[in-house]
C-alpha cells in the first residue's frame, strides 16, 4: 500500500490562470506559497524565513470555483497529490515540474481577503463532489466507543 497526499496552507502567489478545455473542462494553475518562519539558534545565529512555492493545479467545479474566488493574496488550505511530469522545452530537453493536484480547497481568512467568498464559514470544495456542497475540512473524531488499546 501506498499514500500520495499533500496538506498545505500558504498564500496565492498570483490571480489563477483558468482555461477551458474540450467539453468545457476548466482547468486552472497558480502558485502557493508555504514559510517556514526563520528562528534564533542558541549561540544566537539567525536562521531566516524560508519559502516554497508550489505549483497547484485544479480541475473542473473546484478549478472553477477557484476562477470565481481566488486572488493573489488569499490564504488558502489545500489537499491533494503529487505529480510529476516530464516535457520537451524548446531545445529539446527534458524537463521536468512537480505539481500539486488539489482535490479539495478551502478559503481562509477573512471574507473581504478572499473576494467575497460565499460566507463567513469559508466552505471547503471538493473535486470528489458533483454538486460542489460544502466538505468537512477536518476529518471527524473517533467515537467514545472505539476502544483501540493504543
Amino acid at each position: 500500500m501506498s499514500v500520495n497526499k499533500v496538506i498545505l496552507v500558504g498564500n496565492v502567489g498570483k490571480d489563477p490562470d483558468v482555461k477551458y478545455l474540450d467539453r468545457n473542462m476548466a482547468v486552472a494553475n497558480f502558485t502557493l506559497a508555504t514559510t517556514e518562519r526563520g528562528y534564533k539558534t542558541a549561540n544566537g545565529t539567525e536562521v531566516p524565513d524560508r519559502t516554497e512555492w508550489h505549483n497547484i493545479v485544479m480541475w473542473n467545479r473546484l478549478a472553477e470555483t477557484a476562477e470565481k474566488y481566488i486572488k493573489k493574496g488569499s490564504q488558502l488550505y489545500i489537499e491533494g497529490k503529487i505529480r510529476t511530469r516530464q516535457w520537451e522545452d524548446k531545445d529539446g530537453n527534458k524537463r521536468y515540474t512537480t505539481e500539486i493536484y488539489a482535490d479539495t480547497m478551502q478559503l481562509l481568512g477573512k471574507r473581504s481577503d478572499t473576494g467575497g467568498a460565499p460566507s463567513e464559514s469559508q466552505p471547503a470544495y471538493s473535486s470528489n463532489t458533483a454538486d460542489m456542497s460544502t466538505t468537512a475540512s477536518v476529518p471527524p473524531v473517533d467515537s467514545p466507543e472505539d476502544d483501540l488499546p493504543f
